[in-house]
């Protein structure tokens, strides 16, 4: 199985001046926007932090998952979340050559957990005997900042606010976060499922 960012966080997304207004920054001033490429540098970073902890895409763009077969014909569990819409599914043969599947065969089952990748009736298509699939998304909760949960959005701020002041400091471990940001990411965490109960 490979996934694929297709697009990046455009820089308009980027809350470039809430961090300032966080980070209590002076403004007026000639140059204020000096720091600008510093402050979308920890930005893209805490960004890609709160996803990797969360499992949760936070700013919209396209994926791009290949995998060699899907785990149940009756519905695939797709890799990110949430996901607003599947763009194109295309069978690829031992050869290379690409088909793609009709829309009207296959639907998703938004979830922001576990979105689903179902067949409208029967299954889904046959992935062919040494070939893949790929699956084509658009994942995230919207396309800017404004589409974040309040809470999320918080979590962002307070993490670059923290990669910001804490930029020369080389001894933090490189797991460090603080609490306050993991206090609001944790309810965002995907819970696995496990015989007997949940972890």
């Amino acid at each position: 199985m490979m996934l694929v960012e297709e697009t990046s966080v455009p820089l308009a997304a980027l809350p470039i001046a809430e961090l300032k207004a966080h980070l209590r920054l002076g403004s007026g001033f000639a140059e204020d926007d000096v720091q600008d490429a510093v402050l979308e540098s920890f930005l893209r970073a805490a960004l890609a932090a709160a996803e990797a902890r969360t499992g949760k895409v936070l700013i919209e763009r396209e994926f791009s998952w290949t995998l060699e077969n899907w785990r149940t014909a009756e519905a695939q569990v797709l890799p990110v979340a949430p996901v607003g819409s599947v763009n194109a599914v295309v069978l690829i043969d031992r050869l290379g050559v690409e088909t793609l599947i009709s829309a009207d065969t296959y639907r998703l089952l938004q979830d922001r957990q576990r979105p689903r990748l179902c067949p409208v009736a029967g299954a889904l298509p046959m992935v062919p005997t040494d070939g893949a699939v790929r699956v084509e998304m658009t994942a995230g909760f919207g396309p800017g900042w404004d589409g974040l949960p309040a809470d999320l959005a918080q979590a962002v701020l307070m993490l670059a606010a923290h990669y910001y002041e804490y930029r020369h400091d080389t001894a933090l471990s490189g797991g460090c976060m603080p609490f306050g940001v993991t206090s609001l990411l944790e309810r965002y965490r995907p819970v696995r499922i496990f015989a007997g109960g949940a972890a």
